[in-house]
């Protein structure tokens, strides 16, 4: 196994550390009225930098823990029914945002700086949409997903997904 980064112990140790070749999976959060899983379908490519993530936890996730290859969740945080409606893929590792560092791009933060980035961004490519969405409701009412991260840190904008997590979601998809 890879080791964790430093500063990556604790409850989140083991979204850092992996066997070699092997696929993560993880949910990123977006307001579908602010950019939507048909959004980045419509962008070229079906690319996009996934930027603007102003939390440290979260940050770190993209950071350190997202690898080219691994899947993702692309949830609808907002609207009538936030839920997983498709599924993407990392594309490019984690890199310095650019617009954190440029005083005139609205991601710009003062504490950051080229020599020492503070904010961090990864590519994700849209695969394919669920067949049908899984609502949060849904899955706070399935036991198998009780303690996912998504159920328990809901505020978090990035977060890891077991295989199992994974695997119960696409099914219930």
């Amino acid at each position: 196994m890879t080791p964790a980064k430093q500063g990556d112990e604790g409850k989140w140790a083991s979204a850092f550390a992996r066997e070699p070749g092997e696929r993560r999976y993880w949910l990123v959060k977006s307001e579908p009225e602010v950019f939507s899983f048909d959004d980045l379908f419509l962008a070229p490519d079906k690319t996009t930098g996934w930027d603007g993530i102003r939390n440290s936890a979260a940050r770190n996730f993209l950071r350190d823990g997202m690898k080219t290859g691994d899947h993702v969740f692309f949830y609808h945080s907002g609207g009538a029914t936030p839920a997983v409606v498709g599924i993407c893929e990392v594309v490019r590792e984690g890199y310095p945002e650019p617009g954190a560092l440029d005083p005139k791009h609205p991601n710009f933060d003062p504490r950051s700086n080229t020599d020492a980035p503070t904010w961090y961004m990864v590519d994700l490519r849209a695969v394919a949409p669920l067949e049908r969405p899984v609502t949060l409701a849904q899955i706070k009412a399935n036991p198998e997903l009780a303690t996912m991260a998504l159920v328990r840190i809901g505020r978090l904008s990035v977060t890891p997904v077991t295989r199992s997590e994974w695997e119960t979601i696409c099914a219930m998809a």
